[in-house]
């Protein structure tokens, strides 16, 4: 867990009305209008709430015809309940401090100074750590049209079919009916502790 994401996600949660909110989607998943009836607030207000709580990726919607709802991301929320524990334990810090190294090297070994892909990795974890440095570009929250994602991948490597669809494999995105949209982090493919194996 880095830092950054922590003191944004408790920075981001000391406000009632979002507290209240995650309270309500922890029942079921609503849209925009149900909020604002049951807390007593406008639409606007509402909106502006649920975008914060999007970008540390509390919540996340999805269209049902022409209704947007909104659900709680369970798994960012008991993540974040045992994290600061986690701080405390000098295991995890050591094994969090290796992980964020070997990761650094293997960025390093596998992209020129221009920001190109050299070239896919074939060990799992090292190709899981380049997809993870290859979608910080892209907006959470954003729906892609597969030509720009196409256009967007060619920037580091030319093979952005088979990129893509590791995107898809590793639930990095999800895809409908040909628009593309990234997965809250927690849903990524995980990558495990210090590895081994030595090399590309």
């Amino acid at each position: 867990m880095q830092l950054n994401r922590l003191v944004s996600f408790y920075k981001t949660m000391g406000d009632p009305t979002r507290i209240r909110i995650v309270f309500l989607l922890a029942k079921e998943p609503l849209h925009g209008q149900a909020i604002a009836v049951k807390l007593g607030l406008t639409p606007p207000t509402i909106t502006h709430h649920l975008n914060k709580l999007r970008e540390i990726n509390l919540v996340y919607q999805r269209r049902d015809k022409n209704t947007v709802y909104f659900y709680l991301n369970e798994s960012v929320l008991k993540q974040q309940s045992s994290v600061l524990v986690k701080l405390a334990d000098k295991e995890e810090v050591k094994k969090l401090e290796e992980l964020n190294l070997e990761n650094q090297r293997v960025i390093d070994n596998f992209f020129t100074k221009d920001g190109k892909l050299k070239n896919i990795p074939a060990q799992r974890k090292k190709k899981l750590m380049v997809f993870e440095h290859l979608i910080k570009g892209l907006k959470m929250g954003k729906k892609y049209e597969e030509k720009e994602l196409n256009a967007y991948i060619k920037q580091f490597h030319e093979d952005y079919a088979t990129i893509r669809r590791e995107f898809i494999i590793n639930h990095y995105m999800y895809r409908e009916n040909g628009i593309y949209e990234l997965n809250p982090p927690e849903m990524w493919a995980k990558i495990e502790g210090s590895s081994s194996k030595k090399g590309p």
